[in-house]
């Protein structure tokens, strides 16, 4: 597996990185949904270097124009509820991709810090032969990827698999490279070391989706 960490370059990624992860920022929960869509979309922008371009001609009012443009067929298989903001920032740029979604929690049997994960929802299209963006913002233990692919690869093969995460664990990432194929790219804004041990990322941000979306039962 390929990871692309953004972070390790300087660019305008880092204002929205701090943004999110500020305690006093992170507070308003329309700026958190935004800054999350805006790194969905330079992580978008990054991997699309990575896709396969054919040359097209494209006519203008005054002549013709060649021009390289993707070809992928791509899907967006986002995790509910915390991958929808990234979501939108990834359709912002893939306008023209097929979306898929997911459902997958924590759940603790023994309301303990031992938990399972539970996958009880997938909407998709077909998957087989095309480039599947996993979108999912928080990759801390790294089971909820595993076990959404799981679930997923049961309908299907495709060509290749790009992990859009914003912020991930050292544990995490070492852990997904175990179970996804070799054709398959990790593209992530961040990458703290440490996992608290009820399995949260450190320093991390805090829980993506209640941020978002408000705090949940």
């Amino acid at each position: 597996m390929k990871i692309n960490h953004l972070a390790k370059e300087k660019s305008i990624l880092n204002k929205f990185l701090a943004e999110i992860r500020n305690v006093h920022v992170q507070k308003d929960s329309m700026r958190f949904r935004r800054n999350i869509e805006r790194i969905g979309e330079i992580l978008g922008y990054e991997l699309s270097k990575n896709l396969s371009f054919e040359n097209k001609v494209i006519e203008t009012p005054l002549g013709i124009k060649d021009t390289e443009l993707p070809v992928n067929d791509v899907i967006l298989c986002s995790i509910l509820r915390a991958g929808l903001p990234l979501h939108n920032g990834l359709l912002n740029y893939f306008d023209d991709a097929e979306n898929a979604f997911i459902s997958a929690y924590r759940h603790h049997p023994n309301n303990d810090e031992e938990f399972e994960i539970v996958v009880e929802y997938f909407a998709s299209p077909s998957i087989d032969g095309k480039t599947l963006l996993l979108v999912d913002p928080m990759l801390a233990t790294g089971r909820s990827l595993v076990a959404v692919y799981d679930a997923i690869k049961k309908y299907g093969t495709p060509k290749e698999i790009k992990i859009v995460s914003v912020i991930g664990s050292t544990e995490g990432v070492e852990y997904i490279t175990k179970f996804f194929p070799e054709n398959t790219d990790l593209w992530i804004a961040d990458i703290d070391n440490k996992l608290s041990d009820k399995g949260y990322i450190v320093p991390g941000l805090g829980d993506a989706g209640d941020l978002a979306f408000g705090t949940k039962m």
